[in-house]
């Protein structure tokens, strides 16, 4: 193994001199730092790890806190680190993955520890219990997510994050409904642990849905269900006999996809002639379902991609680039057409035709002031 020394004896120089060079902590005049270089490459010297971490008070190590909690789709979490990790190597840096629960404390162990140069967050909260800690580190972090219900709120504390905009893209699905005639829509949730935990995603997705639903005068029903068949039916089934004029259903939970399709074949309801289906979904999920899904695409690549260069910029002295919220892209597949019975489909991949008609069943009543909403719970709400 070529040492330190030898490069020092090949370059004519002290070994000294060839530690200022690669620590930068001394200036080093050009014609010995290119001596010394030459005789780098030339037997392929390559800095321990340690020493050099040592010297320059870098790991070049990413610390990715990935806490793989109950309900979480973990084909997604796994595309987002996959991206993470790839694009680090392009930048030079390794990733650590931390995947336990351990909230605040992991963070504190990474600040003190210092056995990686930042972080990178997700499964982000509403009031993430550990921002108070993000916020009072030294080492920078990007958040996959928002731990507020508004970019503007995030930006106001002060924080880094890159997320899809789920508000918007809630909104986008009541929109594509709306202009095919559909009045009653039921949403099929995540599960009910991703609810309680406050995670952001899923609360501000629910948010934009409620909104949209309530500019266009749509009836909404949002129910959480469990990705197994029995939770899907049961869902689908109360869905049914509590509003039977809905005609279109939107899914945030990928492991439902298949068992609700499945289910409504069992039912004779066919799609999108019976009943429509918008997914929000990575595109593989959509494209390889039974029925191709109309979907808005979750780029967890993208995320991954961003959240990695904007730590190394962070790191490379620049200063916190506030919330990146990834517009929304919904295509038309084959699982979305007119309300009613017998309306036929748009073509595959392409927007669905805005041909309004009746419904298939009577549209939920309206609260005074407004279509009316209802959580789980079947509270009414807005």
């Amino acid at each position: 193994m070529v040492t330190l020394a030898d490069v020092a004896r090949h370059a004519g120089v002290s070994a000294s001199t060839v530690s200022y060079v690669l620590s930068g902590k001394r200036s080093i005049s050009a014609p010995t730092r290119e001596r010394i270089q030459h005789s780098i490459d030339a037997l392929g010297y390559r800095p321990h790890a340690g020493a050099r971490a040592l010297a320059s008070s870098r790991t070049d190590i990413l610390a990715l806190m990935m806490p793989l909690r109950t309900g979480l789709y973990v084909p997604v979490m796994m595309e987002i680190a996959m991206a993470v990790t790839t694009t680090a190597r392009s930048h030079g840096y390794d990733v650590l993955l931390l995947t336990g629960e351990e909230g605040p404390e992991a963070v504190r162990r990474v600040e003190g520890s210092a056995i990686a140069d930042a972080m990178i967050v997700m499964d982000v909260g509403l009031d993430d219990p550990r921002l108070p800690c993000l916020q009072e580190a030294e080492r920078p972090a990007v958040l996959i997510g928002l731990p507020t219900e508004t970019a503007q709120a995030a930006d106001a504390a002060g924080l880094d994050c890159v997320d899809l905009d789920f508000a918007a893209a809630g909104a986008r699905c009541v929109e594509h409904l709306a202009a095919l005639g559909h009045t009653g829509i039921a949403v099929l949730g995540e599960p009910p642990a991703v609810y309680e935990r406050g995670t952001g995603f899923a609360a501000r997705t629910l948010t934009g849905l409620r909104a949209a639903a309530g500019a266009l005068g749509v009836g909404l029903l949002h129910r959480p269900v469990d990705g197994t068949y029995a939770a899907v039916a049961a869902a689908v089934t109360r869905v049914f006999e509590e509003r039977p004029g809905t005609t279109a259903l939107v899914v945030q939970n990928e492991a439902a996809v298949e068992p609700l399709l499945a289910l409504l074949r069992h039912q004779g309801r066919a799609v999108p002639e019976d009943v429509s289906v918008v997914a929000i979904c990575p595109d593989q999920v959509a494209v390889h379902a039974s029925v191709p899904l109309t979907a808005v695409a979750v780029p967890a690549q993208e995320m991954g991609r961003l959240a990695v260069e904007r730590l190394v910029a962070r790191l490379a002295g620049e200063q916190p680039g506030g919330t990146a919220l990834i517009p929304p892209v919904l295509t038309a597949r084959a699982s979305t057409g007119p309300a009613g019975p017998g309306g036929p489909a748009g073509p595959a991949g392409s927007a669905a035709p805005a041909a309004p008609a009746a419904p298939a069943g009577p549209a939920a009543p309206a609260a005074p002031g407004g279509p009316r909403t209802e959580d789980r719970h079947g509270r009414g709400g807005r």
